[in-house]
């Protein structure tokens, strides 16, 4: 998709005569079925007046431009492109990002600048970076800059029309100097540069057939993309498939194989419990397909998850490793094998809270994805539900599938890999919890999982420190019963879980803006070191583990000796989306501490911040302790209801 496509000498006459912006918000409103905001519209006037400027100096009078280019199967858009043939009469095209900057701050974090959007000052990509990522996308998604062995060469910059650069300025800080070497970048001093930058590389013209390749590219991964990501999954050791793992993986690989013979779709899911593999089987497949030449992508509802897989494969994973509704417009069929992990996150529908009504879809995420693969992998434990929006649910997904007229397959991973392979200790979680009766009503202690209950927030975190100090992975994580505030002015995290004297930040919010150096953003923070430093919540939590993790049950779920039932408690919660979950409130904060005891691989501490939950919980443990607590159940001079704080 783009907004705008045609010859140079149009493109200058609609800059010219003031009806680019026009044309741009009519294509905008017809594509997006809302209007564009009056900023980006402004932009638009701004940004290519002054490249107008460029490309007339320039003498570009035979050449394709196209504005507002979507990246393939990304929201993303390309500023501006503009093509031809060059000296040596191949096709090629060059990619300008177009900045109205006037002014930016140093940030601590590398390939990071801070600049002024919004109204606040928020960390964003170096120009060069962010279009040098631009052009490796480009390059690795549309086979018109990846068929060979005539693909269409491809080179970016970037023009910041309103910036001066002075000397030592920060865009020109040392550690961009390899990202300003590959993708130059041209202050407003430098329009003439820009120009003999475009005509040296287009020289030649004939646009008008290179800006059709471009457009009738196809969305498909280039060979030399596939093999660099399975050779990165490849190098992690950590995933390694073990039993009933290698089983599901062969009987998945002979099911994608036999859909790509005879065109049948096909849906496989596969359920297990928390720490059974799911992860771990679904990265190693895409890996595998990868290397055998199979468009293979994996797809998820957690954005620490993904983001975390771009951090370890490095940025070019981006274009296999996405979330459940970038498939909204993906053309049917158009994914060889589509990996769904923690397919419980499946939404009713792709729109977010940033969608516009107007252009808002009735269409069910669930059909998005089955219309995008060939075969569809659900990897899922349907006990891991922790919002109200999350729809995803083994039937969901088969009686969709059903719909769709697709061959169905079930798997069932049921070996613990986690919890120092301890079964019994998820089952003892679910029982004690009332999610589903299992054998294990008491956590005996006789496996190797270490499990202890603890009397105060300082014992755990000082635990959990003296588990990282051994060279552990370690978190401390905590239900949802404090405020998430913004950074401070000073860029410092606001330490809002607060228990007696004890006080702690938790992990940045998604949208933090700017932070101190150290300070991991949201989606990185089970995988960046300095996590340990704040307290995560599920959503950074969840399909992650550490070696040890440290649990703060707050009081928005209880259990009640006098009712016989556990209790949530609306007041308790800060999490305003479950709040507005009427009945289903109790059940989604009964998952969220689910999900937070099962991080551990070889112990959970915890500490409960209510004495009459943890007294019931301590009664589900065969210990010496038992009998008295029992006792001290029945003693009518108990205050069931006095909290647990340091």
């Amino acid at each position: 998709m783009r907004l705008y496509a045609g010859m140079s000498t149009e493109f200058v006459s609609d800059t010219t005569h003031n009806r680019i912006a026009e044309k741009l918000t009519d294509a905008f409103i017809h594509y997006y079925r809302y209007r564009p905001s009056p900023s980006e519209i402004g932009s638009w006037r701004n940004s290519l007046r002054a490249m107008s400027l460029i490309v007339t100096d320039a003498q570009l009078d035979d050449h394709g431009v196209m504005l507002e280019y979507q990246l393939p199967m990304s929201s993303r858009r390309l500023d501006f492109l503009v093509c031809a043939k060059d000296r040596e009469q191949r096709d090629r095209a060059v990619i300008v990002e177009l900045k109205q900057w006037e002014a930016c701050e140093e940030s601590d974090a590398d390939d990071l600048v801070c600049s002024r959007l919004g109204g606040r000052m928020r960390d964003v990509l170096h120009p060069s970076v962010q279009v040098g990522q631009y052009q490796q996308y480009l390059e690795d998604n549309n086979s018109a800059f990846h068929d060979e062995p005539d693909s269409v060469g491809l080179d970016a910059c970037c023009y910041l029309h309103n910036y001066t650069a002075r000397q030592g300025d920060v865009l020109l800080a040392p550690k961009f100097e390899k990202a300003l070497a590959e993708y130059k970048l041209f202050d407003s001093t430098q329009s003439e540069d820009l120009s003999a930058f475009l005509a040296t590389r287009l020289s030649k013209g004939s646009g008008k057939a290179v800006l059709a390749r471009v457009e009738d590219g196809k969305s498909r991964a280039s060979r030399k993309l596939m093999e660099h990501l399975s050779g990165a999954i490849r190098q992690h050791a950590p995933w390694v498939l073990l039993d009933e793992q290698m089983v599901v993986y062969q009987k998945i690989r002979r099911a994608v194989r036999r859909s790509l013979e005879d065109h049948r779709k096909r849906v496989i899911i596969v359920k297990g419990g928390p720490g059974t593999g799911k992860s771990v089987l679904a990265v190693n497949l895409v890996g595998d397909f990868l290397r055998a030449d199979i468009n293979a992508q994996h797809a998820t509802g957690s954005k620490a998850f993904t983001e975390t897989i771009w951090k370890i494969l490095g940025i070019r994973a981006k274009s296999q490793f996405r979330y459940f509704h970038h498939y909204k417009d993906a053309p049917r069929n158009s994914i060889d094998v589509l990996m769904c992990d923690e397919a419980h996150r499946i939404r009713e529908t792709s729109n977010n809270r940033f969608t516009p009504a107007v252009a808002k879809s009735g269409r069910r995420q669930i059909d998005e994805l089955l219309d995008a693969a060939r075969t569809a992998v659900f990897f899922i434990d349907d006990q891991q539900v922790v919002r109200p929006g999350e729809t995803g649910s083994t039937n969901y997904i088969r009686e969709s599938a059903l719909q769709h007229g697709c061959e169905l397959s079930q798997f069932e991973l049921e070996v613990q890999f986690r919890c120092a392979g301890s079964q019994g200790f998820v089952n003892w979680v679910d029982n004690t919890l009332g999610i589903r009766p299992t054998a294990n009503v008491l956590w005996t202690g006789q496996e190797q999982f270490d499990f202890k209950i603890l009397g105060s927030v300082e014992e755990l975190e000082a635990a959990i420190r003296s588990r990282v100090a051994w060279g552990a992975t370690a978190r401390l994580v905590a239900g949802y019963c404090w405020p998430w505030s913004k950074p401070d002015a000073a860029a410092e995290l606001v330490p809002d879980v607060k228990i007696g004297n004890w006080a702690r930040p938790w992990n940045a919010r998604p949208d933090a803006g700017r932070v101190r150096k150290g300070i991991p953003p949201a989606p990185l923070w089970a995988h960046d070191p300095g996590g340990m430093e704040q307290v995560g919540c599920v959503y950074t939590a969840q399909g992650f583990e550490f070696d040890y993790v440290g649990v703060i049950w707050g009081p928005d779920l209880a259990y009640r000796f006098s009712q016989q039932r556990w209790v949530g408690d609306k007041s308790a919660s800060h999490d305003s989306v479950v709040k507005r979950s009427g009945e289903r409130f109790s059940d989604l904060v009964k998952n969220t501490y689910r999900v937070l005891l099962s991080r551990g691989l070889k112990g959970c501490y915890v500490v409960f911040l209510d004495r009459e939950t943890e007294n019931f919980v301590r009664s589900r443990m065969e210990s010496k302790e038992t009998s008295a607590l029992k006792a001290a159940q029945s003693d009518a001079s108990y205050d069931a209801t006095s909290p647990r704080v340091s």
